[in-house]
């Protein structure tokens, strides 16, 4: 069973930052591509970051480009995580932040979604 648990998300200010992580489990990480996506009320979905299996491609949401980093951790003995750091957050970046694994169509859309976590910006 595929499960997507986020955390990390929260209240920070404008220019301050934030790391959001994602543990993944049931299946093979390093097979599939995982990413973030978010949303705000009465918005589509937004494609924030995605990355390949084996990290040889990175996509990022233009709105994002320079300030957001997004990684995954594969080493043994630890839970398999994918991180999105936000740098320089601004106020329409406040959403809430979907961690999605398993690609199906590069890069924005996917097979499994977490509950996603809330990020508040404040000015």
């Amino acid at each position: 069973q595929v499960q997507l648990v986020e955390s990390g998300g929260g209240l920070v200010q404008v220019g301050g930052s934030l790391r959001l992580s994602c543990k993944v489990s049931g299946f093979t990480f390093s097979d599939y591509a995982v990413g973030w996506s978010r949303q705000v009320p009465g918005k589509q979905r937004e494609l924030v970051a995605a990355i390949t299996g084996g990290s040889r491609a990175i996509r990022y949401g233009d709105s994002v480009k320079g300030r957001f980093t997004i990684s995954r951790d594969t080493a043994k003995n630890t839970v398999n995580t994918v991180y999105l750091q936000m740098n320089s957050l601004k106020p329409e970046d406040a959403a809430v932040y979907y961690c999605a694994a398993q690609s199906t169509s590069w890069p924005s859309e996917f097979a499994y979604w977490g509950q996603g976590t809330q990020v508040t910006v404040s000015s």
